[in-house]
């Protein structure tokens, strides 16, 4: 049976590469045979990751049957997940999030979570010497995982060794890291052709905190200013999508990569409460800037107050 791998939903450039990448492993180096797919339509990145190093787009799941061979690689949150996880057969999970629970599996399997900022580079880890063999898109693809989730190691989720690994790939393929991510983020930033509710999904995480039910969205950009031009859409729409996904409330963060700060949109007042106990500021207005937060893993869900 060939093997599904595959990420988590509203799939970012590491949700998209990841499973490009090990499903490359598993076939052409352990002879298992594997396939990516999708949970969605990737982002704008992504999407560019793809195009670059001429890789083609994974198949979106339509539905996973009972029994299926899978693995799950950049999450093992099983609201992340399609809702028959729990039915296929999962042999397999690498990640690089905290423990969430709430997965079963149908026997002992091999778990791989490791504190690094990046599933890619623990996928690289786990190759071994046989990380030589991977052939330059899979390589690109790789480095775009790396330098996304670190937002070119400015994040503070970044460690000394993802910065090695991205560097040791960028020196075998020839790219030049700054200018390389520019074009990365510089794709990442263009969201003119999604509606508001497709731009509070496109990144997003789904998050309780003390019975609050939160979908956590994030937009990196190198261009704020053209997001926070649609506030009165995006707010319109927070309240439809809250609805149709299940949650209380959309938390929308808006991630200046240059300035390196978020800013935070504030509808109503339980997200006032939020941004008041979870960041020590004061609101006064519709927004609020958090300077130097810029991680969702690391800065703001942990911090996550009602």
């Amino acid at each position: 049976m060939t093997i599904k791998v595959f990420g988590h939903k509203s799939p970012d450039t590491d949700s998209t590469g990841s499973p490009i990448i090990w499903a490359w492993y598993l076939t052409e180096i352990r002879k298992q045979p594997a396939v990516p797919v999708l949970l969605g339509e990737p982002g704008t990145e992504a999407a560019f990751m793809l195009e670059r190093w001429n890789l083609d787009k994974p198949a979106i799941l339509a539905e996973l049957a009972a029994g299926e061979d899978v693995v799950i690689v950049d999450t093992n949150n099983p609201a992340e997940l399609p809702e028959a996880i729990n039915d296929a057969h999962i042999i397999q999970i690498i990640d690089h999030h905290k423990l969430t629970g709430g997965l079963q599996t149908k026997e002992p399997i091999d778990i791989t979570i490791r504190p690094l900022a990046c599933t890619a580079t623990i996928l690289h880890d786990l190759m071994g010497d046989d990380a030589a063999k991977m052939p330059d898109p899979i390589k690109g693809a790789m480095l775009s995982c790396i330098l996304s989730d670190t937002l070119e190691f400015r994040s503070p989720t970044t460690t000394d060794h993802d910065r090695a690994v991205a560097e040791r790939l960028a020196g075998e393929l020839g790219t030049d890291i700054p200018a390389y991510a520019a074009e990365m983020f510089a794709a990442k930033s263009d969201v003119s052709a999604f509606s508001d509710a497709e731009l509070l999904r496109m990144d997003s995480k789904e998050y309780s905190v003390d019975g609050t039910r939160f979908r956590v969205s994030v937009l990196e950009t190198t261009s704020p200013a053209a997001v926070l031009r649609r506030k009165t859409g995006l707010v319109a729409a927070m309240q439809d999508v809250a609805l149709e996904d299940g949650v209380d409330q959309v938390l929308l963060f808006v991630v200046d990569i240059l300035e390196e700060e978020s800013t935070l949109l504030v509808p109503n007042d339980l997200v006032k409460t939020v941004a008041e106990k979870s960041f020590g500021v004061t609101v006064g207005g519709d927004t609020v800037v958090l300077p130097g937060v810029v991680s969702r893993k690391k800065q703001i869900i942990p911090n996550l107050k009602v």
